[in-house]
């Protein structure tokens, strides 16, 4: 390889792995569901917010995790307006919109789908953009 296809493959290697390279994509998106405009993840599949989390922090835990999974984050990903990373109470890193963590609902079993929103006495809502 000539010396300056190497500058230029070593340069474009360094910001894959730089800071910006983490802010490339928001970690959500946002779809179109039954009941509006919802976010959603990688895979479509719809965000919810839990009314008892509170001051940018998960106080969704243990076995209410399994039912609601986190919307985790990276390691070493770095936010930017609206989004942010909470800290976990097991120290992983989960997203976070507008200072509200984000979770999946695991009886939605196809994009689009809303089952979440309102469960628990309204303590689930879709997160809405």
């Amino acid at each position: 390889m000539s010396a300056p296809a190497l500058s230029v493959a070593l340069a474009a290697a360094a910001l894959a792995f730089s800071p910006l390279a983490a802010l490339a994509a928001d970690p959500a998106k946002v779809a179109e569901t039954s009941k509006g405009k919802a976010l959603v993840d990688a895979s479509g599949m719809t965000l919810y917010v839990f009314a008892k989390d509170k001051d940018g922090a998960s106080n969704c835990n243990g076995p209410c995790a399994t039912n609601w999974p986190p919307l985790k984050a990276a390691a070493g990903a770095a936010a930017a307006a609206p989004w942010s990373i909470v800290v976990r109470a097991d120290g992983s890193s989960q997203w976070a919109y507008k200072g509200k963590p984000l979770y999946t609902w695991t009886k939605d079993k196809q994009p689009g789908d809303v089952t979440g929103d309102g469960f628990l006495e309204g303590a689930w809502a879709i997160a809405r953009p």
